[in-house]
C-alpha cells in the first residue's frame, strides 16, 4: 500500500511567557529572567494516510487538530518526530490566507494559485472555471477587503481545488458557507475522492465526516484516543462529549444550589422551603399537604445525570414529604421545550400502573422512560402532586431542566420508532 503521509512520532510544543514584559526597561532589568511555560500540544502521534483516502479529524477545540494539519502543510514544523508527504498538496487552513485585502478576486486568485504551484499559463487556462465554481459574479473584480467571509470562503476553495491536488487539506473553513454552496463543495470533494485524491478534513460537523469520509481519527489532549470508520470513532467521541456535558451541568446546577441556600432571602427560603429548584422565579403554588422536597434525573444504574442521549434510559426521581395525612395522592410529570412547546405529560392516576393511598413520612417516587425519545435540545419539566379530585398540593412548573444530545439528524422534538419499506 503507498501512502500520501506518514506521521512518525510527532510532537510539538509551543512557549509562552507567564510574565510578559511589556516596557523596554522590564525587558532589560529581567533579561533572562522571564518565566517560559512550554505546552505540548500534539504528543507522539502516528498516523498513516494511505493514498486515496479521505480522513477526518475530529476532536476539541484545543486537541490539537489544527495544529496537526499546519504540520502536514508544513506551516508548521515538529520538535520531535518526522512527517512525510508524497505529492503535490492545496491547502484551505485559515479564510483569507494567502490573499491581499487591497487586491481584487482576480489579483488575488493569480496570487494564491501561483503561491500554490500554478504557472501563469495554468492559471489562464483555469481562471473562468475558478470564477464559475466561485459564484462571486461582479464581486470579482472587487478588493476582497468587502468580501463576507462565506465570499472568502467561495473564493479560497474555488482557488484550492483549480491545483488539481493530490493531497487535500481543509480545516473547518466549509462552516461559513451557506448550505447550497456547502452542498456544492461536499460535492466537489466526493469527485476528487473519486479520482484518487487523498482528502484530510479537520471539522466538528460529525454528519460531513460520515459522507465524505472512510477514517476518522480522534484527537483528545493532543494524542489519538481512537482510529476507524467513520461511525464507530464519531459513536465513541459523541459518548465522551455527552459524559463531559453532563459533568459540566451537574457542576453548574450545585453551583446554582449553593448560592441559592447562601444569598436568596429568608422570604424566598420560606416560600420555596426545602426544595431544591433551579429557578426561584418559577410558578409553584399548592397547600403542601404533600410536598416535592427534590428532583434529580438519573440514570439505569442510578448515577446522577443531566444530559442524556436520544435512546437512553431515564429516571426521574421525586422525594415527597407528607405533611399532613391524607389520600388518592396523584404524581405527575410534564415535558416542554425551552421555548413553552408542551411535549407530553402524564400522571399516576392516567397510568393505573401504581396504587399511591397511604403515604406517610418522606419517600421516593420513580419515574421510570426505557427509551427516551426526545431529539437534541434543552427541556424543562413540570412536577406535579395532588389528590385525584384535583386539589393541588404541590406543583413545580419548569422548575427542573435537562439536556439532550444525539447524533441523529431527524427534526422537530420527538424521534418516532419507525422503519420503512418498499411495497412493488
Amino acid at each position: 500500500m503507498s501512502y500520501s503521509i506518514k506521521v512518525d512520532n510527532v510532537s510539538k510544543k509551543f512557549r509562552h511567557y507567564t510574565d510578559k514584559q511589556s516596557t523596554l526597561k522590564d525587558r532589560v532589568l529581567n533579561f533572562g529572567k522571564q518565566v517560559i511555560k512550554e505546552d505540548w500540544i500534539l504528543r507522539d502521534i502516528n498516523l498513516e494516510i494511505a493514498e486515496g483516502q479521505a480522513v477526518g479529524l475530529v476532536g476539541r477545540n484545543g486537541s490539537g487538530k489544527s495544529t496537526l494539519l499546519k504540520i502536514m502543510t508544513k506551516i508548521l514544523f515538529p520538535d520531535k518526530g518526522m512527517l512525510d508527504v508524497f505529492g503535490r498538496v492545496s491547502s484551505l487552513l485559515e479564510l483569507g490566507a494567502g490573499f491581499h485585502p487591497e487586491f481584487t478576486g482576480i489579483e488575488n486568485i493569480y496570487m494564491n494559485a501561483s503561491i500554490l504551484g500554478l504557472s501563469k499559463k495554468e492559471i489562464d487556462a483555469k481562471l473562468k472555471e475558478i470564477i464559475s465554481f466561485s459564484e462571486l459574479g461582479e464581486y470579482i473584480n472587487q478588493p476582497v477587503r468587502i468580501y463576507s467571509s462565506g465570499m472568502y470562503m467561495r473564493l479560497a476553495f474555488s482557488v484550492a481545488i483549480s491545483v488539481d491536488p493530490d493531497i487535500l487539506l481543509i480545516d473547518e473553513v466549509l462552516a461559513v458557507g451557506d448550505s447550497a454552496f456547502q452542498n456544492k463543495c461536499i460535492e466537489k470533494i466526493k469527485e476528487l475522492k473519486g479520482k484518487g485524491k487523498t482528502i484530510v478534513i479537520v471539522t466538528h460537523d460529525n454528519s460531513m465526516v460520515e459522507k465524505i469520509c472512510d477514517r476518522a481519527v480522534w484527537l483528545h489532549n493532543g494524542k489519538i484516543t481512537a482510529d476507524g470508520s467513520p461511525r464507530d470513532v464519531i459513536m465513541e467521541y459523541m459518548s465522551f462529549l455527552s459524559g463531559e456535558e453532563n459533568k459540566r451541568l451537574i457542576a453548574v446546577q450545585e453551583v446554582d444550589n449553593s448560592n441559592a441556600t447562601t444569598v436568596e432571602t429568608k422570604q424566598i427560603t420560606e416560600t420555596l422551603e426545602t426544595s431544591n429548584v433551579e429557578s426561584f422565579k418559577d410558578t409553584r403554588f399548592g397547600n403542601k399537604k404533600v410536598e416535592i422536597v427534590d428532583v434529580w434525573f438519573s440514570d439505569n444504574q442510578d448515577e446522577l445525570k443531566k444530559n442524556f442521549n436520544t435512546g437512553e434510559s431515564m429516571n426521574i426521581n421525586i422525594k415527597y414529604r407528607v405533611n399532613h395525612k391524607t389520600d388518592s395522592i396523584v404524581f405527575g410529570v410534564g415535558f416542554n421545550t425551552s421555548d413553552n412547546i408542551y411535549c407530553y405529560g402524564t400522571n399516576t392516576h392516567i397510568d393505573r400502573s401504581i396504587n399511591i393511598n397511604d403515604l406517610q413520612g418522606e419517600g421516593t417516587l420513580q419515574f421510570k422512560i426505557d427509551r427516551l425519545l426526545f431529539l437534541p435540545g434543552v427541556y424543562k419539566l413540570d412536577v406535579a402532586v395532588h389528590h385525584e379530585n384535583g386539589e393541588p398540593y404541590d406543583y413545580l412548573t419548569h422548575a427542573y431542566s435537562f439536556q439532550v444530545s444525539s447524533d441523529i439528524n431527524d427534526v422537530g422534538v420527538v424521534r418516532l420508532e419507525h422503519s420503512w419499506e418498499l411495497k412493488g
